[in-house]
């Protein structure tokens, strides 16, 4: 997912802190608590183009400074740990399957943001309350490596069911669903398709089938996957690995010469849905530049300079996506999802359940 895919990954929901980072503008020596500077917070995989922060930085006469920590998971850990006495003013990249951690220990204060009835209602999950600002979605999916298929002349999955069938044993890696992403989306998928009472046993046999876990995404895509990652074969021997439908148009965009065809592609019957949020923080120092930059981050000018930034899709009604996504990558028609409050009610559980069911 984005430079999530080839630089960020969007790995992890490991509970470990990291020391935050600092990039952005000429006042990044700035503390962020005076008027003319907004500081936003997010995971690794933050990206915009200079001359679109640009143009906001002048148009609204407030410096963005960012302060970038690690993976989502660590990034919504070290932001609820600091609420009272924040190291920023807007938190950018809690996505559906956190955002109860966020909401429940009161991380973000209301604000409707200028522009919101413009975003798709599916998105806004909050409801009328506005915590959180809906900017972007994607799907994990399992990605398959099309060279390895052919070769063996065997059609590719299409469904959750399709990889416990023999045809497809030992050849499935997927992330830990306690340290990354991913790893939880492919589970709370599962989760959403069989449901309480089934998810377990769809597991079984997934792992008699001789699935691999491996820690995070980085691991499972550019190590143990076998098709290409950025643009050169991974060596991997594993031809499906669990990652997102924007890898296609990633590995058409990074390599070198462009390929007329995307190398890999997604099953397209095994995704879940995943938004990403950003929200005022309770106890920012500049609310009203919380405020605007909010706003900036539903702005069609963001909307569509995003995708080709960080390889996710914009929630902005009638925002352009790139030809690549539509070539090469569309967002699953119709993906599996979960309400907020159900994730919130059995995560940690599903969670504690698949890793001694999987894991031992």
């Amino acid at each position: 997912m984005h430079t999530r895919t080839f630089v960020a990954a969007a790995v992890g929901l490991g509970l470990g802190l990291v020391t935050l980072s600092a990039c952005g503008s000429s006042d990044d020596s700035a503390s962020g608590s005076g008027s003319t500077t907004v500081t936003l917070i997010s995971h690794d995989s933050w990206a915009v183009s200079k001359d679109v922060l640009a143009e906001f930085e002048k148009q609204s006469g407030y410096q963005v400074k960012v302060l970038t920590d690690g993976d989502a998971g660590q990034a919504v850990n070290k932001a609820v740990l600091t609420k009272d006495n924040p190291q920023g003013d807007v938190f950018f990249g809690v996505d559906n399957t956190l955002l109860s951690r966020a909401l429940d220990n009161g991380l973000f204060q209301p604000y409707e943001a200028k522009g919101l009835d413009q975003v798709d209602a599916a998105y806004r999950l909050d409801g009328d309350k506005h915590r959180v600002t809906p900017v972007d979605y994607g799907d994990i999916c399992v990605n398959y490596d099309k060279e390895y298929f052919a070769d063996h002349k065997l059609a590719p999955p299409t469904s959750f069911d399709d990889l416990t069938k023999p045809a497809y044993k030992n050849l499935l890696v997927t992330e830990n669903a306690s340290t990354s992403s991913p790893g939880l989306g492919f589970l709370l998928g599962t989760a959403a398709r069989y449901g309480d009472d089934g998810w377990q046993a769809y597991w079984k046999k997934l792992k008699a089938n001789g699935v691999k876990v491996v820690d995070g995404w980085e691991q499972a895509y550019n190590e143990e996957f076998s098709g290409s990652a950025g643009g050169k074969k991974a060596g991997g021997d594993r031809p499906l690995v669990v990652s997102y439908a924007s890898s296609p148009p990633a590995e058409v965009i990074y390599a070198d010469p462009r390929p007329t065809t995307a190398p890999t592609g997604v099953a397209t019957g095994t995704c879940f849905r995943q938004v990403e949020f950003a929200g005022l923080l309770s106890n920012a120092a500049n609310s009203a530049g919380g405020k605007a930059l909010i706003d900036f981050l539903i702005s069609k000018r963001f909307q569509e300079d995003m995708p080709l930034n960080m390889f996710v899709y914009p929630v902005l009604k009638g925002a352009a996506v790139p030809a690549e996504f539509t070539a090469y990558g569309p967002a699953a028609e119709d993906p599996e999802t979960m309400a907020p409050a159900d994730i919130a009610a059995h995560r940690d559980q599903w969670v504690k359940s698949w890793t001694s069911l999987v894991l031992k």
